[in-house]
């Protein structure tokens, strides 16, 4: 998960790199991660449930 601070809308961001589409926010830190924890569940259960195949863990994302 990458986590920001969103200067325009003053909240913090959560992207889940690996899963498209897949991120939250939150007005703290732990809002957001708890959201974005709750977003990884219902985008897994969705995808399952879709018969999407999920995509295999990419190891580690390098960002610069």
């Amino acid at each position: 998960m990458i986590i920001y601070w969103d200067k325009a809308d003053s909240i913090y961001v959560v992207e889940v790199p690996e899963l498209p589409g897949c991120m939250a926010h939150g007005k703290s830190k732990k809002e957001a991660l708890e959201n974005a924890e709750n977003a990884v569940t219902l985008w897994l259960k969705t995808t399952k449930e879709d018969g999407i195949q999920i995509p295999e863990p990419k190891d580690r994302l390098i960002y610069v």
